[in-house]
């Protein structure tokens, strides 16, 4: 390996350029949030004047009490969290099923199914067609839209059937021998083993299910049922930004503003999934990688 001193002096440009590019890039990224999370400290009045760039000038939390003091915001937070818990644990479990039940080369059709699963890849019904299902299958206003629809997904089958296949035959048939049939493979040795994976999906399937409002949106009118991302969505689609709320809840007289409150649900619906993924991002990344070489 080259030492410092052994690098060229082109060698010494590319990396510095390398380095100075990372750190603007890392800066483009975080500093939008750094913004938004400051401005939700401030005081709400105080923000209307604008120049807060880089700490609160009026530092307060009122913002943040009046966003835990409206119980809409707080109903949506806990559909949000029921929807993704439950969405995680049965997409991988029913995603898992399928892609085993393809790494089974006495599949029969196994060839014809995989080629119907890469179209829907690239080609999907459009939304008023899937409307159209979702209303005929009845799950218009209820919770299991935010579950049944997305029970599936092709690619994260790929990533689970490039895991499988890495899985020594001997186990299985060490299982069959003691008398174990296909399910409690499955269940008790295949599952087990594959957990960077399925920690890989449930990452993909969990962020994605934090983030949906656009299945609320369309498929969704009782406001028990709209998870936070749609109820933050609305909020900001119909709130002006300098509007002043005299009356925040029952029991806080302080003036907010609907610009603050805006911000400080942007940080509460941000930090819960920003909190999980460090432990789960060696996983995410393992998954990835095998996804990429073997799929």
């Amino acid at each position: 390996m080259l030492t410092r001193k052994q690098l060229s002096t082109g060698d010494k440009i590319f990396d510095a350029a390398n380095v100075i590019g990372m750190l603007v890039l890392c800066f483009v990224t975080l500093y939008p949030i750094w913004y938004v999370l400051v401005n939700s400290l401030n005081d709400g009045q105080d923000a209307m004047r604008g120049g807060i760039y880089w700490l609160p000038r009026k530092f307060s939390l009122d913002n943040y009490e009046a966003v835990f003091a409206n119980a809409g915001i707080m109903t949506a937070m806990g559909v949000t969290a029921a929807k993704t818990v439950i969405g995680v644990v049965c997409h991988v479990f029913f995603t898992a099923m399928v892609a085993y039940a393809f790494s089974r080369r006495e599949l029969i059709g196994r060839k014809f199914y995989m080629m119907m699963g890469t179209v829907t890849l690239f080609f999907g019904g459009g939304l008023i067609p899937t409307f159209l299902l979702i209303r005929d299958l009845g799950l218009l206003d209820k919770f299991a839209v935010y579950i049944i629809p997305s029970l599936f997904s092709f690619f994260d089958l790929i990533i689970f059937l490039a895991f499988f296949r890495e899985i020594p035959d001997g186990l299985e048939e060490a299982a069959r021998i003691d008398g174990a049939n296909d399910l409690a493979i499955f269940v008790r040795i295949i599952i087990p083993v594959s957990m960077p994976v399925v920690a890989t999906i449930a990452l993909f399937h969990g962020v994605w299910q934090w983030n949906d409002y656009f299945t609320g949106m369309i498929y969704i009118n009782n406001p028990d049922l709209q998870p936070i991302q749609t109820f933050l969505y609305r909020v900001v689609a119909q709130s002006s930004s300098n509007q002043i709320v005299a009356s925040v809840g029952p029991g806080i007289n302080r003036t907010v503003t609907s610009q603050s409150i805006k911000l400080a649900t942007m940080v509460v619906t941000t930090l819960p999934i920003v909190f999980v993924y460090p432990f789960l991002q060696k996983y995410f990344v393992k998954g990835l990688m095998i996804g990429s070489i073997k799929g």
